[in-house]
Parts: C-alpha cells; structure tokens; sequence
C-alpha cells in the first residue's frame, strides 16, 4: 500500500482488524533519509535524528522503504543529483545512501535509472541513460547495488526477520557529532550476524572503537569505499579480530578505520573454542 498516512494496521490481516495489504511503503522514512543526505555533511550531525527516528515506529507495520519515481520527477533532481558536495562527494553519499537502505529493516525499492546513478530526472518519453555507463563512477554504482542486492539475498541477518525488533539492535545511535551510526542485525539463527557502521562524512575516522556482542572474527563483507565501486579504497584490511575491551556497554570491541562518506558491513564468525 503506497500509504502516506498513519491509518494503523494497514498490513495486518483483515481477521484482527487489518486492512490486510502485505506491505505499507514507508514514506516517512524516505522523506526523512532524504532531507538527511540533502544535507551538507558539515551540518548533518544537527539533522542525526532524522536517521534514527525510524526505529521507533519500523516495526508497527510490514514496511516497504520506497526511493520511489515520485522522488525522481517534477524538478526533484535524480539521487544522484540530490546529493551534496562534489562529483566524488556525490557519488559517494549515493553509494552510502543504498547500503543505508540495505541495511535498514525493512523491503526495499529503488526506482529504474537510479541503479546507475542516472544523473537526469526519469521520463516516460525516453530510455534510461544507459550510456553513462562508459564512466567508471556509474558503473561503480551498478555494481554495488548489484552486490547490495546479492547480499540482501544471501545473508538471513539482512532478510529474515525484519519486521521485528528481535533482527535490530543499536550498538550506538547517539554518535551524531561524528555522524556515525552502528547496529547489528540478526537473522532466527545465533550464527547470522551483521555489524552495520555508516559514516555520513567525508573524514577518515581512524580507531574508532566499536562495542560488539561476541568475541570472534568480523569479516568486512562490504566496504561501499572499495575502490571496485569508485571509492578511495580506506578499510579494515578485510576484518578483524574483537578483543575484550568494553565499550557503549558490551564485553568487546574493534578498533576500525571508518572510510569516507561510506558504509561497512561486518559479518561475525563464532570464536574457535
């Protein structure tokens, strides 16, 4: 249900008072990321709040998170072309803006062009700008909303259980004077785990200690800064060993290098007893 409302139950089943649609798009959600990352990353720790209001309704309906054709028309510039800064800026903030609504709960939709960083808005009296993928940059893009789309599939802890607070967790959502953000996610098995890191400025965050819930070995299974999708290259050498040292109340931690305008996933692997 494209659905703009708070009409409630709108995907709950008609026999409990539902409406009984399987999803409700999430507009909210869009709008608030949006505005986010229209923002100068300089001032996006004053607009933190617009990332992390979602958690306290993501659960109350099946949602669907839409970057939608609404948002692409009518002189609303293409994603590409919302983003500030430039050209590289840009490119970056839209390769961090598809890991963020990967990783987020709930089912995604991205509108046709915007998977190659289409740079003019979509019409119906033309084709997609297929061309602009002679360019490196947009070619990146392509190719990670492809890997984002293969790893959604493939990893439980993206896809499982997301509509339901068991498969979210915060690790820190008060870091908005580093505009950084970092929780886990989780699948119905102890084993499917995901540490998610964004880093919404263009600063190399260097040892940045980051609370997580077990010992054992975070492997980095995206890093939107590889230089495979346009990026500068910045990472954690592919993962990392947690030691015990406390931190944002959890028993052990890592000590990662955040990349630029970018996003990590880490995926745990069980300590060997």
């Amino acid at each position: 249900a494209e659905e703009s409302t708070s009409w409630p139950a709108v995907s709950r089943p008609t026999y409990v008072g539902g409406l009984g649609f399987s999803f409700k798009w999430n507009m909210g959600w869009m709008n608030d990321t949006l505005k986010y990352f229209s923002h100068d990353p300089v001032h996006r720790k004053y607009e933190h709040n617009k990332l992390t209001f979602s958690l306290l309704y993501a659960f109350t309906e099946n949602f669907l998170l839409p970057f939608s054709h609404d948002e692409v028309v009518h002189g609303k510039n293409s994603l590409l072309h919302k983003m500030p800064g430039d050209m590289w800026q840009q490119f970056a903030n839209l390769r961090l803006l598809c890991a963020y609504q990967c990783a987020h709960p709930g089912k995604k939709l991205l509108f046709m062009g915007q998977e190659l960083a289409q740079r003019n808005e979509w019409s119906e009296s033309r084709s997609l700008d297929w061309h602009l993928l002679q360019h490196d940059a947009h070619r990146g893009i392509q190719r990670l909303v492809g890997d984002l789309n293969r790893l959604y599939a493939s990893e439980a802890a993206f896809h499982q259980v997301e509509f339901d607070w068991h498969g979210f967790e915060w690790i820190d959502a008060n870091d908005a004077d580093n505009s950084v953000l970092s929780f886990i996610r989780r699948g119905k098995k102890p084993e499917d785990l995901i540490v998610a890191v964004i880093n919404a400025t263009p600063v190399v965050r260097e040892g940045y200690r980051l609370g997580v819930p077990q010992p054992g070995y975070y492997r980095e299974i995206m890093n939107t800064d590889a230089a495979h999708y346009g990026g500068s290259n910045v990472g954690n050498m592919g993962g990392q060993q947690a030691s015990d040292h406390p931190a944002q109340g959890r028993q052990h931690s890592l000590v990662l290098t955040l990349p630029p305008l970018a996003a990590i996933f880490l995926k745990w692997t069980p300590a060997q007893s």
